[in-house]
């Protein structure tokens, strides 16, 4: 069983057959595995409380690229605050993929938190590693799985979908994956 994707890309018809079983398996893969990555990276935050993330947002964000943003945070409650969401969020994110709810909100937030660390971490070791990083291939999975609707593979975003909630409410359609 499969669907033909026709499309046209970079000027070229594009056509190819897509398994939809192996694609709805390698979803559930990909999510849950990186829902766990992002979850034992909060969690882990949390067991080895308090988390200091001063580092990040004072020292080694200023003079990037990001820098004038994210050193905003860098003093008193504006530390504070990402200090906590730092950890919250990615266990939210983590628990959020995991369990294919809300899986568009998880995943924007995620992108976002691998922007971040991508332009950051990469500017600051002046891209030591090369530009292609497990910050940018973590990003880029969550724009996957904003993209194609991952939550709704196994997920509680199934079941979200079907609630008269969100059948009703184009913006609340959006959250759901």
């Amino acid at each position: 069983m499969g669907t033909n994707v026709e499309t046209r890309l970079l000027g070229r018809d594009v056509s190819f057959t897509v398994a939809e079983p192996w694609l709805a398996y390698w979803l559930v893969i990909l999510r849950v595995t990186v829902g766990w990555w992002m979850l034992h990276a909060g969690l882990d935050k949390f067991l080895a409380w308090p988390f200091d993330a001063s580092w990040f947002v004072g020292g080694a964000a200023a003079g990037t690229t990001l820098g004038p943003v994210v050193t905003l945070f860098s003093e008193g409650a504006a530390l504070s605050f990402v200090n906590i969401m730092v950890p919250l969020g990615q266990t939210l994110i983590g628990l959020g993929l995991v369990l294919g709810a809300l899986t568009r909100l998880a995943s924007f937030f995620g992108a976002m938190l691998m922007t971040f660390f991508y332009f950051i971490n990469g500017e600051t070791g002046g891209w030591a590693h090369g530009l292609v990083t497990g910050e940018l291939l973590g990003l880029l999975l969550f724009a996957m799985f904003a993209t194609l609707g991952a939550g709704r593979v196994l997920g509680v975003d199934a079941y979200l979908a079907e609630m008269d909630l969100f059948k009703d409410n184009a913006r609340l359609q959006w959250l759901i994956g």
